[in-house]
């Protein structure tokens, strides 16, 4: 057993009051680790903490908005002065899957609202947690990207949230190889198509949120710079 062992890890959850970042919070948890489980809207996440909270998990609230550079500043200051430590961060805030457009007459708007919360917001949260994770001896970095983002069956539909996982894809490959040397491990994830209240049909929740708790949860070896799904590589 190494010596840290004992240490629950901490990891942080963004757009988590729900569907895939809520059961991933739950998982993460059940295994002993303290969970940040951050919302852009405070009062939905307090809710959504509260539910795990019952179950005896240890799930503290932010209330975090991944566009406004304000509030992960808020947040990075609360995770440095309340907890002093993180070793995990899991990019999953996402907006607009939009399977009504096409690309030739896309809503612009949408598209740039897209790459501000899918892809900067990512980007912003990575760079301002940075110096935590450095100082962690695992530090972890999952961008929860889609199936929609492989260019290899990419089509002509959901243009805004299609091209920003494009861009999400690209920017975990290029912070796993600044990274590599602070041997962080930085992977792209598909949980798959899941059963949400905003998806219907699909596969269970426990276990597209498994895919991305075992990107969290990679042994100091692991791969990085990677796209996954259920652990096994998948065509970018």
């Amino acid at each position: 057993m190494s010596e840290d062992a004992s240490i629950p890890r901490v990891a942080l959850v963004t757009g988590a009051n729900r569907g895939i970042g809520f059961e991933v919070c739950r998982q993460l948890a059940q295994l002993g680790w303290i969970v940040i489980l951050s919302a852009r809207d405070e009062d939905k996440g307090i809710k959504a903490a509260d539910r795990l909270i019952r179950e005896r998990l240890t799930v503290i609230p932010y209330q975090l908005d991944v566009t406004d550079l304000d509030s992960i500043e808020n947040a990075r200051q609360r995770v440095a002065d309340e907890i002093g430590r993180l070793d995990v961060i899991i990019n999953n805030a996402r907006i607009h899957y939009d399977d009504w457009q096409r690309v030739i007459d896309a809503d612009m708007t949408q598209v740039r609202e897209a790459f501000e919360t899918n892809t900067l917001g990512a980007w912003h949260m990575t760079r301002a947690f940075l110096p935590l994770l450095r100082e962690s001896k695992h530090g972890r970095i999952v961008n929860v990207s889609s199936g929609a983002g492989s260019l290899v069956s990419m089509g002509a539909r959901t243009p805004a949230y299609a091209m920003s996982k494009v861009a999400l894809n690209a920017l975990t490959r290029m912070f796993a190889a600044e990274l590599a040397p602070d041997k962080i491990l930085v992977n792209a994830v598909c949980p798959g198509w899941v059963e949400t209240e905003r998806g219907k049909g699909g596969r269970p929740v426990d276990k597209g949120a498994a895919s991305i708790v075992w990107a969290a949860t990679l042994d100091d070896d692991g791969p990085t710079g990677g796209f996954f799904r259920d652990g096994r590589a998948i065509p970018w």
